[in-house]
């Protein structure tokens, strides 16, 4: 019995021991011959995210090159990415497995579009060894997951609507409207001499350049003569319903014909600027800011462009909506100017080449800014319109600088009040010359008979070249960077800040700036040059009108602006702007007042340079004539004047600026007055008939 147990206990023990041990499945191998493949398909993503395609071409099987050529494959890439708005593409190996002569790597793919974002895709590719060489089994999955099989994307783009640009009232100074093209079919002209003589002001175009337009036409065929606002044909309404006139409407910016340089224009994308406008999320044939606040604002103004990018099948039909992005709304802009006081400026610059800047000296608001020659942004996107001149599209205002000539004689004062230890009642000896360099540098006032002995102030009011030559040298004794500092702190040399429109720096020598610029060393009578605001000093307009801004307020220097606020309708989002301080003055109040009462005496004062200009001006107030030299001696001078009114209460600031205009208190300072009188609601006063006695004040 003992025995049978026993056998019993090891025939279990021996059937256990015998049980299967489970085992895995075999793991792929890698022939030793095979070369990996991983690195191939690295290769292939890394060529992709360079854009590199005649690389990825060479890496796809033959099978694929035999049914596409170089162009093509890198077409189904490119096509893709710019319908779906891609900017750059980001592709990552994320596993690879190879099987023999099979290997299939697994990627995540990134486009970053400009108008939905990042869209991302995980996706695997085969690849095949051909002829001991590792190709790529090419698909149009390889584009993008969704377009396997032949499928394509479709966008459809969502574009606001362009917002307007207003005036300080809210009245349009561009706007979507209605442009109307005038023509006219030759052979159903009955009365030509009629319609020519009342059509030539209409399109600002003589009779002889209109009838040129169709004088080689056929008789039936229609011929566009130019583009007016739709509110223009109604005013004239009954001249154009002549026979031989055709009127054909068209949605457009409409221009309101006033601050070109200011508001700016519009322009067609162009093959030259595509690229960077569908970076941005552009269609490509939208029209766009070039100039002004329409292309400072075309952020706004424009909104942001939104879309829909679908998967398109063989039949048409969508397969998949992609990615969704609302179009974000246009905003429109306010702006700070004062459309009677533009009005009224633009008329009383219309015969002259310059610039005149009008400013709040409150609140540094632009309420006016005329720069001539102009042009009318209407006929910049008429196909119709005459070639316009460059220099009409140059901003005088802002974007040129010239010698400020006299009107620099306050910053002078200040320094010679804060540095050089004068005081107002400081007094000099005016002979009609001064030979403070010697005898062999001698300069002359621009009154040669001389004033005798002179305070500060009367000098400044005099605009006495012979104190500003004493004055600028005692300066330049004690500290040769004390005018050209005293000068940047007066907000010149650099650019204001202003929004919306060009400007340029100016230009504020020094030594240091002679050195680096010229390889000269600084001398005696730059300095002297400079305190007459000759030499190589350059401003502005803007800045000298800023400048005053400043004198006139107290010393607080304010960044001008022409944007009020960005918003519409009063309606959120609104965004308001507020005045900014730039900079105070680095004078006393003792100086500031001295400063104030020479600028008074300029037009009150028994000495005033523009005196005779302002006799029965109603109101108080302070300005300064300058004639600055224009280059070479045989150019007409540019004539400057400055001025703020009233002097209890600053309300305006007027710079105006006459390119090679003549001396300042004769042909600048009558066009300030009248635009002090436009702004005041006064009759305008004529200019003197006749220049009064003596040289050009400097």
């Amino acid at each position: 019995m003992f025995k049978k147990l026993l056998l019993l206990i090891c025939l279990l023990a021996a059937a256990c021991s015998s049980t299967a041990t489970p085992t895995s499945a075999p793991t792929p191998t890698l022939d030793a011959a095979l070369p990996p493949g991983e690195p191939r398909a690295q290769e292939f993503l890394a060529a992709w995210e360079r854009a590199d395609y005649n690389t990825m071409y060479g890496l796809v099987s033959s099978e694929t090159q035999a049914k596409l050529a170089p162009e093509s494959f890198a077409n189904r890439y490119t096509a893709a990415q710019a319908t779906a708005t891609a900017r750059f593409v980001r592709a990552q190996l994320r596993s690879a497995l190879q099987e023999g002569e099979q290997l299939r790597a697994n990627y995540h793919i990134e486009w970053d579009t400009a108008l939905f974002g990042t869209l991302q895709a995980d996706h695997e590719m085969m690849l095949s060894l051909q002829d001991g060489q590792w190709r790529v089994n090419w698909e149009d999955g390889l584009v993008w997951p969704d377009l396997k099989g032949g499928g394509q994307f479709q966008l459809q783009y969502q574009i606001p609507r362009r917002a307007n640009i207003y005036d300080s009232e809210g009245k349009g100074l561009a706007v979507d409207g209605k442009i109307v093209t005038i023509g006219v079919v030759p052979g159903e002209i009955e009365d030509e001499a009629s319609l020519l003589a009342g059509l030539s002001p209409i399109l600002n175009l003589s009779s002889d350049e209109l009838k040129a337009k169709y004088a080689s036409a056929g008789a039936d065929w229609f011929v566009p003569l130019g583009d007016v606002p739709f509110e223009v044909t109604q005013a004239n309404a009954e001249f154009l319903k002549t026979s031989g006139f055709q009127l054909r409407e068209s949605a457009q910016r409409v221009y309101r014909g006033l601050a070109p340089h200011i508001v700016g224009y519009i322009a067609q994308i162009t093959a030259d600027n595509q690229a960077q406008w569908k970076e941005r999320g552009y269609r490509g044939d939208e029209w766009v800011g070039a100039a002004g606040l329409e292309a400072w604002g075309e952020p706004y103004l424009a909104g942001t462009h939104g879309g829909t990018l679908t998967v398109i099948g063989g039949d048409g039909s969508i397969v998949k909506t992609l990615a969704d992005q609302p179009a974000a709304p246009s905003r429109s802009i306010y702006t700070t100017i004062d459309r009677p006081l533009q009005e009224g400026v633009e008329k009383i610059l219309a015969d002259h080449t310059g610039a005149i800047v009008v400013l709040n000296p409150q609140t540094g608001e632009v309420l006016a800014m005329v720069s001539h020659p102009a042009y009318d942004a209407n006929t910049l996107i008429s196909p119709y319109a005459a070639p316009v001149g460059q220099q009409s599209f140059l901003n005088r205002a802002t974007q040129s600088a010239y010698p400020p000539g006299s009107t620099f004689k306050p910053v002078t004062m200040a320094a010679g009040l804060e540095k050089a230890g004068l005081t107002p009642s400081s007094t000099f000896f005016d002979p009609g010359y001064w030979d403070g360099l010697g005898e062999a540098f001698r300069k002359f006032n621009w009154n040669t008979a001389g004033d005798g002995t002179i305070d500060f102030v009367t000098g400044l009011s005099a605009s006495n070249n012979v104190v500003f030559y004493e004055v600028g040298k005692r300066v330049q004794d004690v500290d040769t960077f004390a005018l050209p500092n005293m000068a940047r702190a007066f907000g010149l040399g650099h650019t204001t800040g202003i929004t919306g429109v060009e400007e340029v720096a100016g230009q504020i020598p020094d030594p240091d700036w002679k050195v680096a610029n010229k390889g000269e060393q600084w001398l005696p009578g730059d300095g002297v040059n400079m305190a007459i605001g000759q030499g190589d000093v350059l401003a502005t307009p803007l800045q000298i009108a800023n400048l005053y801004a400043a004198i006139a307020n107290g010393g607080t220097l304010y960044r001008p602006k022409i944007v009020q606020k960005i918003g519409s309708n009063n309606e959120p989002p609104e965004e308001v702007w507020q005045p900014e301080i730039i900079g105070t003055l680095p004078v006393s109040p003792e100086s500031l007042r001295a400063i104030q009462a020479g600028l008074q005496g300029v037009i009150s004062g028994a000495k005033g340079t523009a005196g005779f200009v302002f006799r029965g001006f109603p109101q108080s107030a302070a300005g300064k004539t300058g004639t600055a030299e224009a280059g070479a001696a045989s150019q007409t001078s540019h004539a400057w004047f400055a001025v703020y009114a009233p002097t209890e209460d600053p309300q305006i600031v007027v710079v105006v600026f006459l390119e090679n205009g003549g001396q300042g208190s004769y042909n600048a300072a009558p066009l300030a007055r009248q635009v002090l009188e436009t702004y005041f609601g006064l009759p305008l006063t004529p200019p003197p008939a006749t220049p009064p006695p003596g040289p050009a004040d400097r």
